[in-house]
Order: C-alpha cells, then structure tokens, then sequence
C-alpha cells in the first residue's frame, strides 16, 4: 500500500528569526516566490518537510517556522507532550475564541521578511491543523497574498461556540473581510467532510464573511467514500495524501499549488 511521501533535513537551512517577541528557528529552502510553511503538530516532521521540498520543486522559496517539536523528527510517543505544551502555551492560545493570538505578530513578521528577500507579488501561508488558522492570521499584513487553511483546529472545537469560531480575532477578521471586498485577497481552507477536529460551522463562519474569496475545498469521509478514507482522516496535505492521479488529497494538492503560483506570480 502507498504511503504519504516524506523527506529528511537535506538541503534545508536553519537560522533563528524574531518578530513579535518570539524567536524561533526557521528552516528555509527553494528559489522564487515566498511560501511559509506552518508545521502541524508534531512540528517539522518528515511529512511536512515533504510538502516543503514538493512547494520547492514548484519553484518557491519556502520558509517553515520551527514553532514546537524537534524538526526532522517522526510522529512518535512524545507528540501528546507537545500538543499539551502547546495547548496551554499563551502564544497559540488554543482554547480561546475570538482571540489575536501572539504567535500572528510572529508569523506577519515572518512573511514580510520572506516577502523583502523573494521575487513575486507577495507570499503564501499555509497552516495545518493545529496552525490552519494562523495562515488567515496572517494576511492581515499586505505581503500575504495567499493564505491557505488546511484542516484548522483553533481553537479546539469542544463548545458550540468554538466551533463556529474562525480562529481569529474579529478585529483581525475584519481586516480580511476588507482586503477581500477591496484588494482581492482570496484564501482556501481544506477539510475531510466527517472530520470533528475541524467543523464544518467554522468554513461556514468563513464563507458567510468571504463569500467567494474563501474557496473550500471539502473531501468525502464519510462512510462508503470513493477515496477510501477513514472517519478520522483530518491531515489533507500530508498524512492522507498519495501521490496518485485522482486521489482526493493529491489532487487537492494540485489545487493548492495553483493558487500559489495564481496568486504569487510576479
């Protein structure tokens, strides 16, 4: 059976960054337009890396934050400790609703910074999982041209009001709703149709805000899916996907690059 595609450290630099009043590694890669690549969790794992390294043959620059875990490093037994720490650590804030949480300020930094070193129109900003939200976050700042929301999971979706929650701050969200209505920002978000971690309120919140600026795309799970997915698949560009023709993620996949290269394009 085929499994997602992963990749090592190879290639890949490292230096710290600050901005916002936070410092984290962040490893870079490619040539051409600016793409940051938020980890999910555990971090930097050999999946994203993949991600990263198939952004970098698409002909960007890609920029992937160290925020939590050890980069390089596979899932393993010590994931629960790191979405723990991370749950409970002020700068991703991950119960709070409408919250502008610290590590936005980072991330705007980031992409700026990325946007003065690349060629291009301005940067892209992906975010999974427990970082979806952030990449919408972040394109509050005019160097972000393309923020894509793969599977957001903040704040986590345990009351009514959590989930329908967008994962930012209304102040911020204004600010989006905006650019979208003025400048022509447009963002994707990605989601398997069953799966709990992000619900489907939250896209919905989005797309009454957006409207077409917030392209959705939706991949069957539910039961008898022609995809053959589980009821918990929730990693849309890492874990479920395979590189196969027609396979939901992988095709999906597509349609995230071509919205970069769309909308990054000098």
């Amino acid at each position: 059976m085929s499994k997602a595609p992963e990749a090592d450290l190879t290639g890949w630099t490292s230096a710290p960054f600050t901005g916002g009043g936070y410092t984290h590694d962040v490893y870079r890669k490619g040539e051409g337009p600016g793409v940051v690549l938020i980890p999910e969790m555990p971090g930097l794992t050999p999946q994203v890396l993949a991600l990263g390294n198939h952004l970098v043959d698409n002909g960007f620059t890609v920029a992937a934050p160290s925020l939590f875990g050890t980069p390089g490093a596979r899932v393993g037994p010590g994931m629960l400790g790191t979405l723990v720490r991370g749950c409970v650590t002020r700068e991703f804030a991950a119960f709070a609703t409408s919250k502008d949480r610290p590590v936005a300020h980072f991330l705007r930094a980031l992409a700026r910074d990325l946007n003065d070193k690349t060629p291009g129109k301005g940067v892209g900003v992906i975010g999974e999982c427990f970082t979806g939200g952030f990449a919408l976050a972040a394109a509050v700042d005019d160097s972000v041209l393309a923020p894509v929301l793969s599977q957001p999971s903040l704040p986590l979706p345990i009351t009514p009001g959590r989930r329908r929650d967008p994962g930012l701050s209304e102040g911020e969200l204004d600010v989006i709703e905006k650019r979208a209505a003025e400048d022509g920002l447009c963002a994707i978000g990605l989601r398997f149709s069953a799966d709990q971690m992000v619900p489907g309120e939250r896209f919905k919140t989005l797309k009454d805000r957006l409207g077409a600026a917030f392209e959705v795309i939706q991949i069957d799970s539910g039961p008898g899916n022609p995809g053959g997915f589980g009821r918990m698949a929730h990693s849309v560009l890492t874990g479920e996907l395979r590189e196969v023709d027609g396979q939901p993620a992988y095709e999906a996949r597509k349609r995230v690059v071509e919205f970069l290269k769309e909308r990054l394009a000098a």
